[in-house]
């Protein structure tokens, strides 16, 4: 890269190329990273290839920077699931990327994804330019195939984010410096793009090998569960309008629907590939664990022998230098002791929380309705609480603090970040055979079944029809993939997004008027007291509570006392304990209780009143979670009779921002939020910015 970077350094902001990342010549997966390796720079890469160890370590140097922070911190939420619960509302970023609030003159847009896949791109053009000039071997042609696949999936990010997007097949030091393109790259169609890297894979799949050693490493199974998922893209719906013009778009698929149907065909035979090639499943109960509790506590543990049957492909995260935040966002929030301070800045809306069946064992995983709290103050000597919460603070679970181990530092959490799982297969199987057949296939049946076995509701009816069972697929893709950033993009390839974002507003006003199908949802919850381990490794899963519905039950525990003149907070207790035995709990001696109502703010009177009642002093009102919600009420009668601002305010309420036909994609930036073509005067902008 010598001309061309010294003479114009234009190309620099066009696709930012760091130093080329050269990982070691051993793979420890599971126990090192083996991408925490020095590196080398662009010019060191004719050493690079000429031997085929040295390859290898440039391709495993091409997974460095793959899942940059913003794919799941602002990607992950906005989905109807995870939702943001920053500190501000609307002059809070990520607050307003959630609520599809953004355009491209403030910094509410996404400017680091765009950056690192053109760096990784970049990289993967050097290997795919390199890699064909060297002896002839199997090793050789593997790792051609594996950087074709990893330049796939940045297109695949890219083109999930963008829409058209400049796109970019040699190396930056073999292009025509002359060439206006080279400078100034325009939009392309995402569908030639699309067509080129799955053609790529397709052309070489067969030179994977069956394993890599980890599935850190693609291998022809999570080449081709990949390559399933680059199709359903490609055939699916996204936001289209005329390149090179500002004519407003539309949800659409291609228009060519003989390729439609080709990238439905092409998607099948993957999946039906990886469920036929015998070496994958899912992780099924154990050690007193669900499957779904087994599969993401042994993750989080990193006990990756016990999880990879399931876990096809997940990027490496462990060592000092690429050590992700994955996982940072996403948890129940602690607050002091053994974990420390580490705020919560996403959140679960209720209404996903409260749509799983009572069956359903994932529910419990994939949510919390606790946070760790201290009871006293917070000094060493203090105790630490599982402390139950509101609807308005209900956490994400999969990636709880103390099922980890112990992090390097408060923003890493050595957590492998997971790109594909088995069942992910399963439900784009049962996809694409509801589509090519015009309606679920005995196959593609079964496979949504093994997925719904594995959660506990199997014996839950599957309905028939095309469109019924494609929606049975939208809701189960949603109960078993919540806070794997993948959800929100899903939505949108499957012209779901409008329906389903409507369906939740009304679903989150239903549920704050306790109407419609939250007609009966007890408002009353008693939570067992329940101390944390704090150690890492604690398989703690929930707080064991009582939804109350007695009108008996529900005076007595309404009348909490607010100080423990006369012994109150005792006599409190043994009331508790007697409402708990009526709702079949057992009780020992030592069992404490406390109720919630779960429709006020977390800090709501008589909220803090019921915690100080069981013990809780110092700081008794306070969670480590940002502060947008869960000081907040979810009722509306609780809230004055009318909707919280964030169900519905006035410029600040649920997906505020959203804007059928525009905001399916996100703009590229200006010069204020620092895009890095923002000096390519060919790149046109998105439609309505």
């Amino acid at each position: 890269m010598k001309n061309i970077f010294n003479k114009h350094n234009l190309i620099k902001k066009l696709i930012i190329v760091p130093a080329i990342l050269i990982a070691g010549m051993g793979v420890n997966s599971c126990s090192d990273d083996f991408l925490d390796q020095p590196a080398y720079n662009s010019s060191d890469t004719e050493s690079v290839f000429n031997n085929i160890e040295t390859a290898d370590a440039f391709v495993q140097g091409l997974y460095r920077g793959l899942v940059p922070t913003e794919m799941f911190y602002q990607l992950g939420a906005g989905d109807t699931v995870t939702h943001s619960a920053e500190d501000g509302s609307t002059n809070n970023s990520k607050y307003n990327i959630c609520n599809y609030q953004y355009d491209s003159k403030t910094p509410n847009t996404i400017t680091g994804i765009y950056a690192a896949m053109y760096a990784v791109i970049e990289r993967t053009n050097i290997a795919i330019d390199r890699l064909p000039d060297m002896p002839a071997s199997t090793k050789r042609d593997a790792l051609l195939a594996e950087a074709k696949a990893i330049r796939a999936f940045c297109y695949y990010n890219l083109i999930r984010v963008y829409g058209d997007v400049p796109a970019i097949w040699i190396p930056l030091e073999e292009a025509d410096p002359n060439d206006p393109s080279t400078l100034y790259p325009k939009r392309a169609s995402r569908d030639v793009i699309y067509d080129k890297v799955i053609g790529d894979i397709q052309e070489s799949i067969a030179n994977m090998p069956v394993s890599n050693g980890t599935p850190e490493r693609l291998n022809k199974q999570s080449t081709n569960a990949l390559l399933a998922r680059i199709a359903l893209y490609a055939a699916g719906y996204s936001l289209r309008w005329p390149l090179n013009t500002s004519t407003p778009g539309t949800m659409a698929r291609r228009p060519d629907n003989a390729r439609v149907q080709q990238l439905y065909q092409i998607a099948d035979a993957a999946a039906a590939s990886v469920i036929n090639g015998g070496t994958n499943s899912l992780v099924q109960a154990s050690g007193g664990k669900s499957g779904f509790e087994a599969l993401w506590f042994n993750f989080d543990r990193r006990n990756f022998s016990a999880v990879n049957q399931e876990m096809l492909w997940h990027i490496a995260s462990y060592g000092p230098n690429t050590n992700s935040a994955f996982g940072v966002y996403a948890h129940p929030g602690s607050r002091g002791g053994t974990y420390g301070s580490r705020k919560a800045l996403q959140f679960i809306l209720p209404s996903y929380y409260l749509s799983f069946n009572a069956a359903d064992k994932r529910r419990d995983v994939a949510t919390t309705s606790y946070s760790i709290y201290f009871l006293n103050g917070g000094a060493a000597s203090d105790t630490w609480v599982d402390v139950g919460t509101t609807y308005s603070c209900i956490m994400p679970g999969k990636f709880r603090i103390s099922w980890c181990v112990e992090p390097q530092a408060a923003d890493s959490r050595n957590l492998n970040i997971p790109i594909i799982r088995y069942a992910d297969v399963l439900l784009m199987y049962a996809e694409t055979q509801n589509y090519l057949n015009n309606g679920p296939t005995a196959l593609g049946i079964a496979a949504l079944q093994q997925v719904r076995n594995r959660a506990g509701i199997g014996s839950m009816a599957i309905p028939g029809g095309q469109q019924a069972f494609e929606d049975a697929i939208v809701q189960e893709r949603k109960w078993e993939f919540s806070d794997e950033f993948m959800l929100r993009t899903d939505l949108i390839r499957m012209n779901k997004l409008a329906t389903e974002i409507e369906a939740t507003k009304t679903a989150m006003k239903n549920l704050s008027n306790r109407t419609g199908q939250f007609a009966s949802t007890p408002i009353y919850r008693l939570y067992k007291y329940h101390k944390n381990a704090q150690i890492y490794g604690d398989p703690f899963l929930a707080v064991t509570y009582i939804d109350l519905t007695n009108p008996a039950q529900i005076a007595q525990v309404q009348a909490v006392p607010t100080s423990n003149a006369n012994n109150a907070y005792t006599t409190y207790q043994t009331t508790l304990k007697a409402v708990a035995l009526a709702n079949g709990q057992t009780s020992t001696t030592d069992d404490k209780w406390y109720p919630v109502n779960m429709f006020q703010a977390y800090t709501s009177t008589f909220n803090g009143n019921a915690r100080k009642a069981v013990g809780f002093t110092a700081g008794f009102n306070a969670l480590q979670i940002g502060n947008i919600i869960y000081t907040k009420p979810t009722g509306s009668a609780e809230n004055g009779g009318t909707y919280p601002n964030w169900i519905q305010g006035g410029g600040d309420g649920l997906f505020y921002g959203f804007v059928p036909n525009k905001t399916e994609l996100l703009p590229f930036a200006a010069q204020s939020a620092g895009h890095p073509m923002i000096d390519n005067p060919n790149l046109t902008q998105l439609p309505g910015y």
